[in-house]
């Protein structure tokens, strides 16, 4: 499976949103990742659908949007609307996860399904069959610039093996810590898209880190 770089923007500057749009639309990540934090499910508050519609307008990469929120059922045609391309929510927060999973489809996007690191992968297994990516938070969510949990490798490769009996297609996607200093490993493991913020948009040249984590061996 091809390899994805998906900078999160929670780490950007926000004074300088669009020019930080512009150096995505010129890097090699496919994909932009937008966290929305709900201050419940998690401890932070982020940002909401405005921000997301000022994103699209400016930044031409596919829209992967992580919501971190209570009752993610009632807002899947809202961030449909908004411009999101891939939609996952958290397993944690849904009451039915299949209807969630059912509402996305519906609304046109691709599906994503999410854990923390305190849950245990099995608990996905009835969910793979359906849904394009599941993200490996490899720290808790609610917070960046957080330090990569080391158990994480494990938790990908036994994913792994669950996908390849379940969904060979679905991809892997790990948030959390991500840096050139893990990112070969991450690979290895069976992980495919890689969320970044700090290491990318704190970076001297945030353009040749994506191109790094692309490519590290």
């Amino acid at each position: 499976m091809k390899r994805i770089v998906s900078p999160s923007v929670l780490s950007a500057d926000f004074s300088d949103l669009k020019s930080e749009c512009v150096m995505l639309n010129e890097s090699a990540a496919e994909w932009v990742h937008i966290d929305v934090m709900d201050g419940v499910f998690v401890p932070n508050i982020s940002f909401g659908f405005p921000v997301i519609e000022a994103i699209r307008k400016h930044c031409t990469k596919f829209m992967d949007v992580h919501i971190m929120i209570v009752h993610p059922e009632k807002y899947v045609q809202r961030f449909a609307d908004a411009g999101a391309r891939m939609l996952t929510f958290h397993y944690e927060a849904a009451e039915k996860p299949s209807e969630v999973i059912r509402l996305i489809r519906e609304a046109g996007m691709m599906v994503g399904i999410t854990i923390n690191p305190d849950i245990p992968v099995e608990k996905l297994r009835p969910y793979i069959a359906d849904v394009d990516m599941v993200l490996l938070m490899s720290v808790f969510a609610g917070y960046g610039g957080q330090k990569f949990i080391p158990e994480s490798f494990n938790r990908i490769r036994e994913l792994k093996g669950m996908i390849d009996e379940l969904n060979p297609n679905c991809m892997i996607q790990i948030d959390g810590g991500v840096s050139d200093a893990n990112a070969a490993e991450l690979y290895a493991c069976g992980a495919n898209v890689l969320v970044a913020g700090s290491s990318v948009f704190n970076a001297p040249d945030p353009k040749a880190m994506i191109q790094r984590l692309l490519t590290m061996e």
